[in-house]
């Protein structure tokens, strides 16, 4: 392990573990109400937890998450579920501003360039899990830091596996090719920011759904955008039905 434990842990169940309790001076009362309907997946860009938990509780970078994850597997919370965590920055996702008033925030330690290894995917999935029962969040609420700010941020890149989560049904699923439909159209349905150049969504889309995508647009890349936009809008009705 990069990080020696501290704190007491939290009673939250893990799979057998359980989080350790490292507290952030960075956070705040959700805004206007507001209570967690998004799960937002980070990397550190950082080569050890440690020096990511010291970021993420000192008070001059004005920066934190709800929790970090180690290669190895050990998760540390930092702020309440309950509380603002200050780990989104600018961003929408499906019309939704303020997303640190929206959100959990996860950390995962990793520099951005390797794999995300297995103890710290099992970890990431039971926690994940975990949040979703607590704060009835659905999958396609479930997103990358990348998804809701496509021009700032690029984590957690083409390497995490985002088809696992999918799997689990964690997260939404790429889907087999649908109708080559105009690609803005179905990056608007799936939630990407409108804000932004078609370019940047196509990046954030392809890093999700078709990680070995490159070069300019595609019929591919609209099939593929149409199907998931499809898949996602159908769900929406169903849970607000």
């Amino acid at each position: 392990m990069d990080l020696p434990a501290h704190g007491t842990r939290r009673l939250i169940a893990l799979s057998g573990n359980k989080p350790h309790w490292h507290p952030s001076p960075n956070f705040g009362d959700r805004r206007n109400g507001l209570t967690p309907a998004l799960i937002v997946i980070h990397y550190t860009a950082m080569k050890t937890s440690a020096a990511a938990l010291e970021r993420l509780c000192d008070p001059a970078h004005e920066v934190s998450a709800h929790y970090l994850i180690s290669r190895q597997g050990q998760v540390w919370q930092m702020v309440e579920e309950a509380d603002r965590a200050w780990h989104a920055g600018a961003g929408n996702w499906a019309g939704m501003d303020d997303i640190n008033s929206r959100s959990i925030g996860i950390e995962l330690t990793n520099t951005g360039v390797e794999p995300f290894p297995e103890p710290q995917m099992q970890a990431l999935t039971a926690l994940v899990a975990g949040i979703q029962k607590r704060w009835s969040i659905t999958p396609h609420n479930v997103i990358g830091h990348q998804d809701m700010a496509p021009t700032r941020k690029a984590d957690p890149g083409r390497r995490f596996d985002w088809a696992r989560l999918a799997r689990l049904g964690l997260a939404s699923a790429a889907a087999s090719q649908g109708p080559d439909a105009p690609l803005s159209d179905s990056l608007d349905q799936i939630g990407y920011p409108k804000d932004v150049s078609l370019e940047a969504r196509l990046e954030a889309f392809r890093a999700r759904f078709r990680p070995g995508a490159e070069g300019p647009e595609t019929e591919s890349d609209r099939r593929a955008a149409s199907a998931v936009a499809q898949r996602i809008t159908i769900d929406r009705q169903k849970a607000q039905a």
